[in-house]
């Protein structure tokens, strides 16, 4: 076994173990492996459908990859002598650690109030670990492509999932942080 390989097989198990945790942690607090009635799914494209975020991936999946390309930034800014691998592993911790908090009762209410997801119980398990692997294909992307490409494409996908859902990662930021009525009912269509 060569040293690559080696490091490449610790890298794989510390993420699985990262994602280990995250998931026991949520299944400790009541989260469901799967969603609605423990019914299983791949994709649930609505985001108003109670399968939202309890199927394995939905529109705010791709709110993850753009997690993984802010992540992949500012962890090469804080930390540029740091391996990418060991960025990596610190992308997966945040990024676990984001969705065990995202799943508490306190940040469920805080969405409930103040976003567009009026009816958000939490992520299902199956979801949260899904949304880790999207973080994960973003650090990867922007790890290997131009900043350019990244830059363009983490914008055109805000783009997108802003005409599709009138929700993105930004439009949740600025909910949660500060809450606007008039954007809250345009979102809602209203």
């Amino acid at each position: 076994m060569t040293l690559r390989t080696a490091s490449n097989r610790n890298l794989f198990l510390f993420v699985v173990l990262i994602m280990l945790a995250a998931a026991t942690a949520e299944l400790e607090m009541g989260r469901k492996l799967w969603g609605v009635n423990d019914t299983p799914g791949i994709w649930s494209g609505d985001i108003w459908s109670r399968h939202n975020s309890q199927f394995l991936a939905d529109p705010y999946t791709f709110t993850h990859i753009t997690h993984g390309i802010l992540l992949f930034a500012l962890l090469s800014l804080a930390f540029e002598k740091l391996p990418v691998n060991t960025r990596f592993l610190i992308a997966v911790g945040l990024e676990s650690a984001w969705e065990v908090l995202e799943n508490t009762t306190m940040v469920i209410e805080r969405y409930r109030m103040e976003t567009i997801s009026l009816n958000y119980y939490g992520d299902s398990v199956v979801n949260s670990m899904a949304d880790i692997l999207a973080c994960m294909l973003g650090f990867f992307l922007a790890s290997r492509l131009p900043s350019r490409v990244t830059v363009f494409g983490t914008i055109g996908l805000e783009v997108v999932l802003l005409l599709w859902t009138r929700d993105n990662l930004a439009m949740n930021i600025v909910m949660l942080i500060h809450p606007s009525a008039a954007l809250r009912n345009w979102q809602l269509g209203q």
